[in-house]
């Protein structure tokens, strides 16, 4: 009968999620802050209703592979190239200054590291956590106030695409650099062979894409096909280039993100994770978030963890936007559109639960990050918006 366990695990989290999704969107927050603290209230730390199980870890794991499958999907490429080198340059400061700020954050709290250190990897892969960028809460409030086809609104869009792509970039880096006896060329190396890779293979795919795309639009076995390619992708990145499964997925779907049909595979994903993965992803994160090592330390250093990667964002990519000769107001509204975080920062976060970067302890300095920017970001734009508006009249 235990064999049959994992029916009532699954039950108790779907309804756990939807519930506690609902009740956040109800406030104000990310329906995923709310599956989260389901996850959290369901598992171990406190009603123990459910464990954490190798079933429920590879169903997340399929779910964090479809939500990055689905973000390279919604990349618009065309509006990529429309704003160029400005966005670019802003989503470069945007990673970076925030990367290193994580990382002497984490080491002024827990001890200064040489760079072949594992420490100093697990400090370096906590800035990697503050450069991912959510710009879907920013969209919302940009698209409510009528400036999201603003050139403010543009650029913040553009610059957070081309922020995640880097991103992930990075994190492959990161996780190479955590295995000793793997050099930092060698991964260099192997990162440049996937990108020439999902260039060539990219290309040939796209076509065959586009054809089938045009013999049979709209029907079933296109979204079918495109989540056989988004799971070769991830299997192919992982088992023969030593990279993250969700960046071969992500890449996947910005191959895909040109095709007629683009926004079809895009909602049959949706389905997908709507209903099963992405509430058993987001719900895993509060199963593995241990709250029993929870300190005084660990309670200050994600009061500094927020603070950080809210001000590292606003003032990189605002001092960015000011170069490149946007006006101080402006300039100010990029870098607080920036500092979002979302689905993305806990992607990355699992990613280095699963090889032993990330201390489950940590998540709960991630979910308050994005807690608090989710709440700040739209009451912060709509203050320098109107407030600019009158200054104009």
């Amino acid at each position: 009968m235990e064999s049959y366990i994992f029916f009532k695990n699954l039950a108790i989290i779907i309804i756990f999620a939807k519930v506690f999704g609902i009740l956040a969107r109800r406030l104000k927050a990310p329906q995923v802050v709310g599956e989260i603290i389901a996850g959290l209230i369901i598992g171990p730390s406190i009603l123990g209703l459910v464990e954490p199980t190798e079933f429920l870890n590879k169903m997340a794991e399929i779910g964090v592979v479809l939500l990055m499958f689905s973000a390279g999907l919604e990349t618009d490429l065309k509006e990529l190239m429309k704003t160029g080198p400005i966005a670019f340059l802003i989503a470069c400061a945007g990673v970076f200054v925030p990367l290193a700020g994580g990382c002497l954050l984490h080491m002024a709290f827990y001890g200064f590291s040489p760079i072949h250190d594992p420490d100093f990897v697990t400090s370096l892969f906590i800035g990697v956590i503050m450069t991912a960028t959510s710009v879907s809460i920013t969209v919302e409030t940009l698209k409510e106030l009528g400036y999201l086809k603003s050139r403010v609104g543009t650029t913040v869009l553009a610059a957070a695409i081309i922020d995640d792509i880097i991103g992930i970039i990075v994190l492959t880096f990161v996780i190479g650099m955590k295995t000793p006896d793997t050099g930092m060329g060698h991964v260099i190396f192997e990162t440049l062979l996937f990108f020439v890779f999902s260039g060539v293979v990219g290309f040939l795919s796209y076509k065959a894409f586009k054809w089938v795309d045009k013999k049979w639009p709209h029907t079933r076995r296109i979204p079918i096909a495109g989540l056989a390619y988004c799971f070769a992708f991830a299997y192919i990145a992982e088992r023969y280039f030593g990279i993250a499964d969700i960046t071969g997925a992500y890449f996947a779907g910005i191959i895909l993100c040109s095709i007629k049909d683009s926004d079809y595979i895009a909602e049959k994903m949706d389905i997908n994770s709507y209903m099963l993965f992405g509430p058993i992803f987001f719900a895993s994160i509060g199963l593995k978030t241990d709250i029993a090592d929870f300190s005084a330390q660990i309670l200050w250093f994600s009061i500094a963890f927020v603070l950080v990667a809210l001000l590292t964002k606003i003032i990189a990519c605002g001092a960015v936007a000011r170069l490149c000769r946007f006006s101080a107001s402006d300039s100010l509204k990029i870098g607080v559109g920036m500092m979002t975080r979302g689905e993305v920062a806990l992607i990355v976060s699992q990613k280095g639960l699963s090889v032993g970067l990330l201390k489950p302890v940590y998540f709960t300095s991630v979910i308050l990050l994005i807690i608090v920017s989710s709440i700040a970001t739209p009451i912060v734009l709509k203050y320098l918006f109107t407030r600019s508006a009158s200054q104009a009249s």
